[in-house]
């Protein structure tokens, strides 16, 4: 190991200790606090209505996530952080014209064709029979920390390459994460691993679950290490039929699962604003969604570290069938 990599792996065990003794430094090293709470009032904002796939709302917010990318620098596949596609909801029947997935990235500094992809959707259900559908919990939350990682990892250079991913139309169905699986911006195989964020931010048990350990266990005392001095509680399941709600394929996760790319997926459980006019900036938890936030973003760095093992153990570990 590279005596850079080496020193932030010996390091990254007491900037964790840190986030539970003072979280004032560990925040401001960590997140941008007040960004990450305009970015959370913003994209959940009326002015935005809700930002369903194809509406004025939606372009908003993409130009948004857009300018924030362009700020920090991100690499682009292509010209545009922009990728284009078409999208049916098999449910409805709904047809969805040039909806956008934003993709960017940023280079490793050890092994660049190596790949985690950090994910969140952007997009939510818009007006419906007169009523916003803000969708602050359900998924501005993971927008924002989507940008917030993208932030920290600007300055704190990771040792494989990580691409920034807020899809589009995942309340149509996955739509977004489908189209990129079937369309990688690079080959899947080099794809090791997908961390998506989806409701982060209501929770006032200071609970967050990492699912995905099930079919991926060697996950779980990557995951456990990286979080022990965390300032919200990881707890893990959802991810079988021993519960009685099993997220494997409930959001942007599930496509990568079934490509058999190993996911953990951060959410809160299901709350009373879930898919309501009342998922409102002002119904979360700012400091859980900031602590979620913080603990996310170790996880992420831990992993990174350790992806060789991820790769290994991927390839030769059995993984529960579904």
């Amino acid at each position: 190991m590279p005596l850079k990599s080496l020193l932030k792996f010996l390091l990254l065990p007491l900037l964790l200790f840190s986030f539970s003794c003072t979280p004032d430094t560990a925040t401001y090293d960590v997140v941008d606090r007040n960004q990450l709470l305009d970015d959370l009032q913003y994209l959940s904002s009326d002015e935005l209505e809700g930002r369903k796939t194809g509406t004025e709302g939606s372009r908003m917010a993409q130009e948004y996530i857009i300018e924030r990318f362009n700020t920090l620098g991100l690499g682009m596949f292509g010209e545009s952080y922009k990728h284009l596609f078409d999208h049916t909801n098999q449910r409805t029947g709904e047809e969805f014209i040039d909806a956008v997935n934003l993709i960017a990235y940023i280079e490793g500094s050890d092994q660049p064709e190596r790949y985690i992809v950090v994910t969140a959707h952007y997009d939510h259900l818009g007006v419906q029979d007169g009523e916003i559908y803000n969708g602050a919990d359900d998924n501005a939350s993971g927008t924002g920390g989507l940008m917030a990682a993208a932030r920290y990892f600007t300055d704190n250079q990771p040792q494989n390459s990580i691409i920034f991913i807020a899809f589009d139309a995942e309340e149509q169905g996955l739509g977004g994460a489908w189209h990129f699986v079937e369309n990688p911006v690079v080959p899947l195989d080099q794809i090791v691993l997908n961390v998506n964020m989806d409701m982060i931010s209501n929770n006032f048990e200071n609970e967050l679950y990492a699912v995905g350990t099930y079919h991926y266990p060697f996950l779980k005392p990557l995951i456990e290490e990286y979080t022990a001095g965390a300032p919200v509680d990881v707890l893990f399941g959802f991810d079988s039929d021993e519960w009685d709600q099993d997220w494997t394929m409930a959001s942007d996760h599930g496509p990568f699962h079934q490509k058999g790319i190993p996911f953990v997926y951060f959410g809160v459980e299901d709350h009373p604003h879930y898919h309501a006019p009342t998922d409102t900036f002002e119904n979360t938890n700012p400091e859980f969604y900031i602590d979620a936030v913080i603990t996310i973003i170790g996880v992420i760095e831990g992993l990174d570290l350790r992806l060789n093992e991820v790769e290994e153990a991927s390839q030769t570990e059995q993984v529960p069938s579904e």
